[in-house]
Parts: C-alpha cells; sequence; structure tokens
C-alpha cells in the first residue's frame, strides 16, 4: 500500500470512530445501551452513503483495496477486544444453585429448536439468495446456535445500570448466560467443521481448535510462574504488548488453518491468568481493541449491508425476531419456573436471558465469514439481534411497574417513595 491508501484507511477508521460516537450518544438519550448505538450506526454506515451520494461516490470512498484493509484493521481490533471478553468470563462468579441448571436448559434448549425450525423454513423456502451452498447440517446448526446466544458483556452492563449485578436474579441469569455462550461456542466449532460437508473439514477444524486449546493451556501455566507475574506486576505495557501480540499470532493462525480468527483471540484471553498482576495489561488490551471494534462495525456494515438489503425478504426478518423472542423468553421463563424463581422474578430472567448484541454479532460474522450464512440470512439475524438486546431494558421497565401496580397500595407508595422505581 502507498503512503496515501495508509492515510486513506486511517481516515476511514477515524471516521468509523466518530460515527459510533454518534451512535453511543443517541443510545445513551434512548436508554439503551451503547453497543446497540455502535452496532445501529456503523452496520448503516456504508448503505446510507450509498443512498445520500450514490455507488460512484461509495466506491471512490471505498475503493476495494481500502475495504480489504479496513477488514483487516476490523480484525485485530476485535481480536484484542475479545480478550478482555474471554478473560471476564473466567472472572465472574459462579451460581451454585441447583436453579442455575434448569434456568440454563430453559434458555437454551427452545432457542436451539426455535433457530433449527427457522432453518428448516429457510431451507423449505429454497430461495438459493437466502440458503446459500453451505451443506444443510452446517446451516441448521448455525441458525440454531445464533438464536441461541446471550451476549454477556451487553447483560452485564444492563445489570450494572440496574442495581442489579449482586442479586439473585442478576447471578443466575449472567451465570446462565456464561454456561449458554460456552456451549454455544462449541456447536459453533461444529457448525464450522460440517461447513464443507466433508468429515476431513470437521476433523481438521477439531484439531485446529485441539492444537490451539493446548496452546492456550500451555501459555496459562507459563504466564501463571512467579516470574511472569513479576513481570506483569511491574511492567504492564510490556505485558499488554505480549498478549496482544500472542492474541493476534494465534487469530491469524486460526484464520490461516480454515478457522475464524475469532477463535484464536477467544482462546488467548482465556490463556491469561486471573491474578491482579494481570488485570492493567488485560484492560490496556481490551481498551485499544475497544477504540477499534467500531471498525470491525462500519467494515461489516460495507461488506454486507451494501447488498443484503433488497435481497433480504421481509418475512425472513420477521420470523427470525419471533422465533428469536420466543426461545429465549418461554423457555428462559420456563426454566426459572422450574428453578423456583417466583413469576415475576421468572418474567424478568426471561427477558434478561434475551439479550443479545455484540456476541451475537461476532457469531454471525463467523458464519458469514465461513460462508454458511448468506448476506439475507446475515441480515434478518442481525435485526433480530438488535430488535431483542433493544427491548431489554424497557422490558425490565413495564414488568417493574406491573408488578408495582399489582401490590398492595401502602407497600406501592412506601416502594415508590424509597425510589424503587
Amino acid at each position: 500500500m502507498t503512503a496515501w491508501d495508509v492515510l486513506h484507511v486511517a481516515g476511514v477508521a477515524g471516521v468509523a470512530v466518530v460515527i459510533a460516537a454518534g451512535g453511543r450518544y443517541v443510545a445513551g438519550r434512548a436508554r439503551q445501551p451503547a453497543v446497540i448505538g455502535e452496532i445501529t450506526a456503523g452496520l448503516l454506515a456504508g448503505p446510507a452513503v450509498i443512498w445520500l451520494a450514490g455507488n460512484d461516490v461509495f466506491h471512490t470512498v471505498f475503493p476495494a483495496h481500502v475495504q480489504s484493509a479496513l477488514g483487516v484493521v476490523a480484525k485485530l481490533g476485535l481480536a484484542l477486544f475479545l480478550v478482555g471478553v474471554a478473560h471476564e468470563l473466567r472472572l465472574r462468579h459462579r451460581f451454585t444453585s441447583p436453579a442455575l441448571g434448569w434456568m440454563t436448559a430453559g434458555a437454551l434448549l427452545p432457542a436451539l429448536v426455535a433457530g433449527a425450525l427457522l432453518a428448516g423454513w429457510v431451507l423449505l423456502a429454497g430461495d438459493p439468495l437466502v440458503r446459500g451452498t453451505a451443506s444443510a447440517p452446517a446451516f441448521v446448526l448455525m441458525t440454531a446456535v445464533s438464536l441461541s446466544i446471550t451476549a454477556v458483556p451487553v447483560l452485564a452492563r444492563i445489570l450494572d445500570d440496574r442495581g442489579m449485578t449482586g442479586t439473585r436474579i442478576g447471578q443466575l441469569a449472567l451465570t446462565a448466560a456464561i454456561v449458554i455462550d460456552a456451549i454455544s461456542w462449541l456447536l459453533l466449532t461444529v457448525a464450522v467443521g460440517l461447513t464443507s460437508g466433508r468429515v476431513d473439514g470437521f476433523v481438521r477444524t477439531a484439531l485446529v481448535l485441539a492444537v490451539g486449546t493446548v496452546a492456550a493451556w500451555s501459555m496459562r501455566s507459563l504466564a501463571r510462574t512467579a516470574a511472569a507475574s513479576r513481570v506483569s506486576g511491574r511492567w504492564p505495557v510490556v505485558a499488554a504488548i505480549v498478549i496482544g501480540g500472542v492474541a493476534v499470532g494465534l487469530a491469524a493462525g486460526a484464520e490461516h488453518f480454515g478457522m475464524t480468527a475469532i477463535f484464536g483471540a477467544v482462546l488467548a484471553g482465556f490463556a491469561v491468568p486471573t491474578g491482579k498482576e494481570w488485570e492493567k495489561p488485560v484492560a490496556a488490551v481490551t481498551a485499544v481493541g475497544r477504540h477499534a471494534v467500531p471498525v470491525f462495525f462500519v467494515a461489516t456494515g460495507i461488506t454486507v449491508f451494501t447488498t443484503a438489503f433488497a435481497a433480504t425478504p421481509v418475512a425472513l426478518v420477521a420470523l427470525a425476531v419471533v422465533l428469536g423472542v420466543a426461545g429465549k423468553v418461554a423457555g428462559g421463563y420456563a426454566g426459572a419456573r422450574l428453578g423456583g424463581l417466583s413469576t415475576w422474578d421468572s418474567m424478568r430472567a426471561a427477558a434478561l436471558v434475551n439479550t443479545r448484541g455484540l456476541t451475537e454479532l461476532i457469531v454471525l460474522q463467523i458464519g458469514y465469514s465461513t460462508g454458511v450464512l448468506t448476506a439475507p440470512m446475515f441480515l434478518a439475524l442481525v435485526v433480530m439481534a438488535l430488535v431483542t438486546t433493544a427491548t431489554t431494558g424497557p422490558a425490565l421497565l413495564v414488568l417493574d411497574r406491573a408488578e408495582l401496580r399489582r401490590r398492595p397500595p401502602v407497600q406501592a407508595h412506601q416502594e415508590n417513595r424509597d425510589g424503587v422505581l
């Protein structure tokens, strides 16, 4: 690339950061999680340029080589960000009540069935633009996994904003989400392995995952030594550079051997120990990645949304939203009730596990980049993710007010005066 190309890519990346900031502001005014604004603004950036200025201007601003370079920047930023996400999953406390098993099963199994139903509808419809060329098992499993995700980072932020992190229902929903996402990532690996429809493709994927897991475990054992801990505590910048380099290396290696770079980045996050001396390096790596994540949204919007709008049936989008909500809400409510929660708390738990967001978008990007999901299918599932995440906060507010109205007048008046709502 020439110096001008580098400046061009840097300029586009800078604009992406500004767009994300605008999205965060709008989301904040609407009392929505910041990630909703970032995702929506980023994904709509490319289509907005085409709509306002036309295809000629779009291809002048985003020529093919700039789009390619922007994609590399987006992957690097996402890899660094995922180090913190994966590391945070290991830090979360565990909920030991038997209710966890019911809650996890309720929020996972019906959602998987709902995803399989959506995939079955697409297969029966037979539209090649929506169906794509992936093997049927890979397509069904990928769609099922896409509807089963609960975004742990966004859910944690919602719980913190509402002061529910330390509550029983908050702990239960968050821990169930952690278990669900761990299972979903394993199923996602299987779906990627089945992409080719051949046994050797699945074996190769399983082998790459096994080698990566062993490498991550070995690095974690090395990082837990006294010498490594001292280096991280005394020179956190050096430790952050090493962690970032390992994440990028594992991400590049995973992609080279036919998997998505995201798997390598997640393994790097799991490889970092949980001691206090590692908190600053991980936070530094995650901060760099967080500032680059908006580039990922814009790059995704440019490569997918600019071609997917016209080819996406409205019925597909509507069905994806309905099944996405039904699987999580109905299943989450049933699981919470079977786990011993009250009716109102069960409804709150169901609303919480319906939260998706960045994690869902990452999973969908894996499906799209590996060829399992087509652009129209990707778009429909992104809309589902945005709708379900955006409705979590309002749903909790409605439930709080509805429960308050059903309580005895004296108790309701006292709680309202004490600032419960």
